[in-house]
């Protein structure tokens, strides 16, 4: 494989569902397998409000842009909602009401006393100094005041944003209300009532969840081969721990492409996208001299004939075009939506186990969750406290969706969304619909 990444490498020849749509055939398709009364599908088919505000921003040579922010809340019945905030150009309402319900949904099967919510700034941050960037993310948290805090909504960080950008948030956030609360964002540093562990857990998750895929079809993960698309904060942390745990990852990539061996990569010797952008990049170039080495494009990666493949870079990567060509037994979803409606159909006929995004990667909204309790008790937990108490979290999710996938003869998919949508639909019944 020596083949180089070009422009259209992951474009799809036709356009990928919305996460909006794939969300609400997800929901439906869960429907099919729960008694649940059908009023209730249809409230969790629309959020409870979106909301759209102009930010405008003073740039670094005095001029004055106006960007547009959104926060879709979808569903409160079980708690505030809770989700991300982005910065990324093609930020819009929709994606922020889709992503918003894959939130609630998250929370559910994690049972977490949360609903869901997201949003973010239609921004390019790389296009930000640091200094623009505070200034926007105080004047966002000023327009969204009303609608967010930590009994409302608490947010978190997401693509294009980070630890400082939330700490920017708290902080403004915490001057209008003329007191310090924490607990309004989570994912800050922890110097400032951040958890300990918060930016590993997603890809913590990830890995556990793939180990606990790879013992449920009886094999050791000692002899599991895995590929890992993305190498960011979740492909990182997942692909190091499952090389700790003794798997071989034989493929990572970045933005650019990526590198593979089928001898293994030793992945801790790269950094992850966070501590060094397109490092895989160049660890490729430095290892092209091997002579089993190759170099790989996004694409490729994904048709590896590997025992687990994690798509942990963006959404829509696997779609109807390519699901015939995926060869891993196990897909383990370490991005938000990476397998489109038509793809997991396809992937499904061909005996390919699909571990949801909603369960492998909520280890983030679950250290939230500890980030959550620790502001409100005011009281942090040590970081081995945060990785025993997020193990017995996935376990116990794991173990429930499983019972559904034995009982019920379902994918993983439909069974985490049956655990999700039944205890959903029994808080909204418990409650019920006011007059």
């Amino acid at each position: 494989m020596t083949a180089q990444p070009s422009a259209t490498d992951d474009e799809s020849a036709a356009e990928p569902d919305s996460a909006l749509v794939t969300a609400r055939r997800q929901l439906e398709r869960a429907a099919t397998h729960v008694d649940v009364d059908p009023g209730v599908v249809e409230r969790l088919k629309h959020p409870t409000r979106v909301q759209q505000v102009s930010v405008p921003l003073e740039r670094e040579d005095g001029s004055v842009d106006v960007f547009t922010g959104y926060r879709a809340q979808h569903d409160d019945v079980r708690g505030p909602y809770k989700g991300g905030l982005r910065y990324h150009p093609e930020v819009n309402a929709e994606e922020c009401t889709g992503l918003s319900m894959w939130m609630t949904w998250k929370c559910a099967v994690m049972d977490l006393p949360f609903g869901g919510g997201k949003g973010g700034i239609a921004v390019d941050p790389k296009s930000l100094t640091e200094d623009e960037t505070e200034r926007l993310t105080r004047r966002f948290a000023e327009e969204l005041r009303d609608a967010v805090g930590p009994t409302k909504d608490v947010a978190a960080p997401d693509m294009g944003t980070d630890a400082q950008t939330m700490a920017w948030f708290m902080d403004a956030y915490s001057m209008q209300q003329g007191e310090t609360i924490p607990g309004v964002v989570t994912g800050k540093p922890p110097v400032i009532g951040g958890s300990y562990g918060r930016e590993e857990a997603p890809g913590r998750s990830t890995a556990i969840a793939a180990r606990e895929a790879v013992r449920y079809y009886g094999r050791e993960i000692s002899d599991t081969t895995i590929a890992v698309q993305g190498f960011g904060s979740v492909g990182a942390n997942a692909a190091r721990l499952l090389e700790e745990w003794g798997a071989t990852i034989v493929a990572v990539s970045d933005v650019n492409g990526g590198v593979y061996d089928p001898d293994g990569i030793d992945v801790s010797a790269i950094p992850s996208h966070d501590e060094e952008p397109e490092a895989v990049t160049r660890f490729a170039t430095e290892l092209d001299a091997g002579d089993d080495v190759s170099r790989l494009s996004n694409s490729e990666l994904l048709e590896l004939d590997v025992d687990v493949l994690v798509p942990a870079a963006v959404g829509n990567v696997i779609t109807a075009d390519n699901a015939d060509a995926i060869a891993a037994d196990i897909v383990v979803e370490g991005a938000n939506g990476p397998t489109t409606f038509a793809a997991d159909t396809i992937l499904e006929e061909r005996g390919v186990h699909v571990i949801p995004d909603i369960l492998a990667n909520a280890g983030g909204v679950t250290v939230s969750y500890f980030e959550w309790l620790q502001d409100i008790n005011r009281r942090q937990w040590s970081l081995e406290r945060v990785t025993e108490e997020l193990e017995d979290h996935m376990l116990e999710a794991w173990e429930d969706v499983r019972t559904e996938v034995d009982d019920k003869g379902l994918t993983w998919r439909d069974a985490a969304y049956v655990v999700a949508l039944s205890r959903i639909a029994e808080a909204k019944e418990t409650r019920g619909l006011w007059p």
